[in-house]
């Protein structure tokens, strides 16, 4: 592969990744792996694949580590429960193996010190609450025989329940009329049942006491009620007992709430003194579980007694992991050195872009569709300029555009205070995208200048290229004529005229085209590019150069008409300009045959268009499978007639004998632990593929050209939409005057400005931020971006922590 010009090249196109592979002695496996995770440069491989994950040499220490992570967890949700804040760990946090051992105890006995005072807790609130109910159901029923007694005589009541039985309890509140439903029709009626609320208006219990005749009916009474989650409990039968007994629950209640009280201040008390560690030791357990995992992707050398890793470092920082490797081993004093070798190997690397916080956003688009392959051009880097342009042109306006930029700028300016909040989805979106959003607000007012447009108004800047008639009748229609070019933008003369609709539609739909096609071909240029860095002659011969004399035969061909009938004054030369749309299609429906000529000698121009364009079908279509083919029936003889053939193998057994012996991975990266296979592919398979390929490249050219128009579209309903909105609020409230007029203007300017916001910035603003991301995802990268790569993901502590 043809080395970059520039070293530590990743923003055009990938770095450059070097698979290393690490021996590390076995005593020093665990210091190296966190040392590494704190550099997190290393995209460790699996060299275990065949091994069960249960059968690798750390995994007790995993589980040991996963069950103080779950016990750190249950802390966490207790101190939530007691209304403690948890502040973040400090991401330096580390411990030596013994402190780790220590937070092992240390975390069983608190999680048994913790359980049990939770435990007592729930058991303590549980008497409380059946203490609580028994009471309830105390009083009521003292009330209800005080009512019935009609005066206190306590010979009624003895008579009374002589030959009655009564079961009480507590039932849930939305269950006593089922309650009373079921007894009745089961017990005929022979009942007497009294309801009272238990708990205040807000209570959802009620106190029922039900009243029958006979110890197998009060059985089936109690029967029925348990089975609709009541409570039951016994009641004397005489108020004597009854007071004695509503006295000693008062007294029990009185101790329970001593005891509850100092349980729950032991149980704070101990949670206290967890919060202040428990943030450190999360991230602690964090890292060291971390490090265990990837150190059961390493082999062990029982014989050497080392740690045999394999992993993707970015080439230009295998000094800094080196680096890293010698000052763990000096400061460990142990007798085997680490050693890296950088291994050759045919697998396909990692892709790695650097990016920093305003970059970052962009590449995120790119990521979103597809990883670039391995050193292929990264998309990621045009679109920081293309991605908001394109948004620009469809949201063109200076001050939807400022407000926009406001916005941004606010999250730009406090992205410090704003990063440490905690932030729901949707404004972590918009807070992530800062940037994105602070260069779309900032086009739009450029392009919002070029439109001459502020909230659907013009503005006069400069000496307007046009001018009135001095005089004029009333009703009668009058014309401006020219006096000049208007300096920037558009002349604000045409704002407010019967024809500007026509004129802009005109204009913003040729721009449109001339975008699109810029876009495209600096996009198919980029192809150009990769064929170039990769060596690949056939690609360019046979997919470059026919895809772009047939793209600019065609649209750029159009785009120059575009262009020079804009250079025309027709009006000068007293022509009527033809319509380019009725050109493009008689170009290949009457080839030959021009009713209106834009220019002397067109019809042979377009006709050689024509033919050249065919041409490139078949030429787009059969020079790379047949070049290909050549290739390949070269390459089989090579095999047959040269050294490297079947027959001087078995003619040549030392040779065979001493590759054998080598070592598998010491240099070719240990091929045996991987199961990754280079795909070949037939002349068929080449064939099919090239067919497809010719057949999108060629629909693609019409079907893409004519989606830019979206820019033109999506312009023009803003446009509109942004006029609707003024007249219907603003322009309304000016027709007013006085106090009445100062009203309506102030409340009509608010529902401006909120209808401004809502729907012209942030929907307006969304849909055609959706348009742009598919220009960019399928107009543009669909013309050179492969996108069949992999995510460089180092093994990082700050990547771990931000996960858990």
């Amino acid at each position: 592969m043809p080395e970059s010009n520039q070293s530590g090249e990743a923003i055009f196109r990938s770095a450059e990744m070097s698979l290393v592979q690490l021996y590390i002695a076995s005593e020093i496996g665990r210091e190296t792996v966190m040392s590494l995770g704190e550099l997190g440069l290393v995209q460790f491989r699996d060299l275990n694949k065949k091994v069960n994950v249960f059968q690798r040499n750390f995994i007790q220490e995993v589980r040991r580590l996963d069950n103080v992570d779950r016990q750190l967890r249950l802390f966490g949700r207790e101190c939530e429960k007691e209304g403690l804040t948890l502040e973040d760990g400090d991401p330096q946090s580390a411990a030596s193996a013994s402190d780790i051992d220590a937070l092992v105890a240390l975390g069983d006995t608190l999680e048994k010190r913790i359980t049990e005072l939770r435990d007592a807790e729930d058991r303590v609130t549980e008497s409380q609450t059946e203490s609580q109910e028994l009471r309830a159901v105390l009083t009521e029923t003292a009330k209800f025989f005080d009512q019935r007694a009609g005066g206190g005589s306590r010979d009624i009541e003895s008579q009374s329940l002589r030959n009655v039985q009564f079961v009480a309890g507590v039932i849930p509140r939305n269950r006593v009329e089922v309650l009373e439903r079921i007894l009745w029709r089961v017990l005929r009626g022979n009942l007497f049942l009294e309801t009272a609320e238990f708990g205040g208006d807000d209570g959802d219990k009620s106190v029922f006491i039900v009243f029958s005749h006979g110890a197998e009916i009060i059985s089936k009474v109690e029967r029925i009620a348990k089975t609709l989650d009541a409570h039951l409990y016994w009641i004397a039968d005489d108020g004597q007992e009854r007071e004695k007994q509503l006295q000693e629950v008062n007294q029990k209640l009185s101790d329970i709430d001593i005891v509850s009280q100092r349980t729950r201040h032991t149980l704070n008390t101990e949670l206290r003194l967890i919060a202040q560690k428990l943030p450190n030791w999360r991230v602690i357990v964090i890292k060291e579980k971390s490090v265990y995992s990837t150190l059961n992707l390493f082999q062990y050398d029982t014989n050497r007694k080392v740690l045999i890793g394999e992993g993707w470092v970015p080439k230009d920082d295998i000094s800094k992991v080196k680096t890293t490797l010698k000052s763990i081993t000096d400061e460990s004093d142990v007798e085997i050195p680490s050693v890296l070798n950088v291994l050759e190997t045919s697998r396909t690397p990692p892709t790695y872009h650097r990016t920093n916080k305003f970059t970052s956003a962009f590449q995120l688009i790119v990521d979103a569709y597809g990883i670039s392959s391995y050193r292929e051009v990264n998309p990621g880097l045009p679109t920081i300029v293309t991605f908001p342009f394109m948004f620009a042109i469809m949201f063109g306006d200076i001050g939807h555009g400022f407000i926009l930029f406001l916005a941004a700028f606010a999250l730009v300016y406090y992205e410090g205070k704003i990063g440490k909040m905690k932030r729901d989805e949707i404004f972590d979106m918009a807070y992530q995208g800062r940037y994105i959003l602070l260069l779309m607000g900032g086009f739009s007012m450029y392009t919002g200048f070029m439109y001459n447009d502020i909230f659907s108004k013009s503005m006069t800047l400069f000496k307007a290229g046009w001018a009135w008639p001095e005089s004029w009748k009333e009703g009668e229609t009058i014309q401006a004529h020219q006096t000049g070019v208007y300096a920037f933008g558009l002349d604000p003369t045409w704002h407010g005229t019967d024809n500007n609709l026509l004129f802009t539609n005109s204009y913003k739909m040729k721009l449109s085209v001339l975008m699109g096609h810029v876009h495209m071909t600096y996009s198919f240029f980029l192809s150009l590019v990769n064929y170039i860095f990769f060596g690949s002659v056939v690609d360019f011969w046979g997919n470059f150069v026919p895809g772009l004399l047939f793209m600019q035969g065609i649209f750029g061909y159009l785009a120059l008409t575009i262009v020079y009938k804009w250079t025309v004054d027709w009006v000068a030369i007293g022509q009527q300009p033809p319509s380019l749309l009725d050109t493009l299609i008689n170009m290949f429906l009457a080839p030959g045959k021009v009713p209106v000529p834009l220019y002397p000698g067109q019809a042979y121009v377009q006709v050689f268009l024509v033919i050249v364009a065919l041409i490139c079908v078949p030429w787009l279509l059969l020079v790379k499978p047949l070049w290909l083919r050549r290739d390949m029936q070269k390459h089989e003889y090579e095999q047959v007639s040269g050294n490297g053939g079947p027959l001087d193998l078995l003619g040549a057994p030392d040779q065979l004998d001493e590759t054998i012996g080598d070592t598998p991975g010491d240099q070719t990266g240990g091929d045996d632990f991987d199961d990754e296979e280079e795909e070949e592919h037939g002349f068929g398979d080449i064939v099919i593929h090239q067919v497809i390929h010719t057949i999108e490249f060629c629909l693609n050219c019409v079907s893409h050209t004519a989606s830019y128009l979206r820019l033109w579209a999506l312009s023009l309903a803003h446009a509109q939409l942004s006029s609707v909105l003024w007249d219907m609020t603003l322009q309304a409230a000016f027709g007013f005057s006085g106090v009445v007029g100062t009203i309506m203007t102030v409340m009509l300017f608010g529902m401006w400005f909120v209808l401004t916001v809502v729907i012209l910035v942030c929907m307006e603003g969304t849909s055609a931020m959706l348009h742009s991301l598919r220009l960019h995802w399928v107009e543009s990268m669909s013309k050179f971006f492969e996108g069949e790569g992999t995510p460089y993901e180092p093994f990082a502590f700050k990547d771990e922590l931000a996960t858990n």
